[in-house]
């Protein structure tokens, strides 16, 4: 992954701040592990039936600018339902994090990405801009939680489950020319009555 995604939840259920003037020049390691409770947190927020574990691990360097690179990977085994089956299945999430955090009033608005993309050549890759650091803290939960629910199988299958339509026979009354064939057939049939009687 190499962008958080602000807008993938409201909430923020796996919380691990880090105060960025607290990493040395040689940079921090962290590892986090959500508590039972923010797995809860967690499965709701994502509509998982449930998150049996959660983890990351992080190395934050500092750059220049006050900028924090911020790279690591986040690993979940979580619940969910299968949507042919209806069983439930689990599911492992590995993603990788390669994000640049900055101080927020470097950070660019939405908007202004957008337009500087629209101007670019459409074929030139743009890089990711940076992520806000937000009162001098960098949330590593926050982090974690985004990787993770990008990660999710949004259509998870059990193994060998293959999706059969259901298949039902054809009603020949129910044919769109059903009812002109009975048109022609009606007029026929009186006339050969007719001719009987005559």
């Amino acid at each position: 992954m190499n962008r958080t995604d602000n807008t993938v939840h409201d909430v923020d259920p796996w919380r691990a701040p880090v105060a960025v003037a607290q990493i040395p020049e040689t940079g921090l390691h962290r590892d986090i592990e959500a508590s039972p409770a923010q797995r809860k947190a967690l499965a709701d927020v994502a509509g998982l039936r449930e998150v049996l574990s959660a983890h990351a691990s992080f190395d934050l360097a500092p750059k220049s600018g006050g900028r924090v690179h911020v790279a690591g990977q986040v690993h979940a085994r979580v619940g969910q339902t299968c949507v042919v089956t209806l069983d439930p299945i689990e599911n492992e999430i590995f993603e990788e994090i390669d994000v640049v955090f900055a101080p927020s009033e470097e950070t660019p608005e939405i908007p202004d990405v957008v337009e500087d993309i629209e101007e670019e050549d459409e074929e030139l890759e743009i890089p990711d801009p940076p992520e806000a650091i937000v009162n001098g803290f960098i949330d590593l939960g926050r982090v974690a939680t985004d990787a993770l629910f990008l990660g999710l199988d949004p259509y998870p299958r059990k193994a060998g489950a293959v999706f059969e339509p259901r298949v039902v026979a054809a009603d020949p009354e129910d044919h769109p020319f059903a009812a002109l064939k009975n048109l022609r057939i009606g007029p026929s049939r009186k006339k050969s009555n007719d001719e009987q009687d005559e």
